[in-house]
């Protein structure tokens, strides 16, 4: 399946990569044809993995993968033309921080809205699911890292795009996926940054992960 990655940092090069070794051919965009991270991580791939930008990705994915830094996400999504986003499942794994104050960052969107839902208004040919957003991005593509049973969230208003994602998960190695719904409750699911940011500092690793217990 061919893959297209918007966004290069950290996140969006890990998740490339892990796809690239799934056998998928991926195309991590960015807002320039000459990005170097991009190029770089394009050169390590053989000839799986291609650099371009946005609309370059958005054109050959059959998947799309939100990977920009969450506040500013609706704004780089406009930079692809609306057809190449029709009808294609974009999977939204960016919380919306507020990088321009104090640390740990809050959210600029919360309570009554979020990133995920913002995206599906302003992109309602595409179907949002939102997932992956709730651990780091190692975990993201290797759950394993952690010890033990852990969850991962998803939410969308396509039962069907939610199934596609959910076989994604079970590739990247997921056992437990817990559908919260429709895209609303990206809401709940971005909220759980601020304490991820507070135990990242607590435990001075990444490497943890939320689990649900019920009887």
């Amino acid at each position: 399946m061919k893959f297209g990655v918007v966004g290069t940092g950290v996140v969006g090069r890990t998740l490339a990569s892990k796809l690239v070794a799934l056998g998928h051919e991926v195309m991590i965009g960015s807002r320039s044809k000459d990005n170097p991270e991009a190029l770089s991580w394009a050169r390590g791939t053989g000839d799986r993995g291609k650099a371009g930008t946005f609309g370059d990705a958005a054109r050959f994915g059959e998947i799309l993968i939100n990977c920009t830094q969450g506040a500013v996400s609706v704004n780089a999504l406009r930079m692809i033309p609306r057809g190449d986003l029709k009808g294609k499942v974009l999977i939204d794994v960016a919380n919306p921080l507020d990088l321009s104050g104090e640390m740990p960052p809050g959210l600029t969107i919360c309570n009554r809205d979020s990133l995920g839902e913002s995206i599906q208004r302003e992109f309602p040919e595409a179907k949002v699911v939102k997932a992956l957003n709730t651990c780091n991005c190692e975990v993201m593509v290797n759950p394993g890292r952690v010890n033990g049973k852990h969850d991962i969230f998803l939410c969308g208003n396509d039962a069907q795009a939610k199934e596609q994602v959910k076989q994604l998960l079970r590739d990247f190695g997921w056992e437990s996926i817990i559908d919260l719904g429709g895209i609303s409750s990206a809401r709940a699911t971005e909220q759980l940054m601020p304490i991820w940011l507070r135990l990242y500092g607590l435990y001075k690793t990444a490497d943890f992960n939320f689990r649900i217990v019920r009887n």
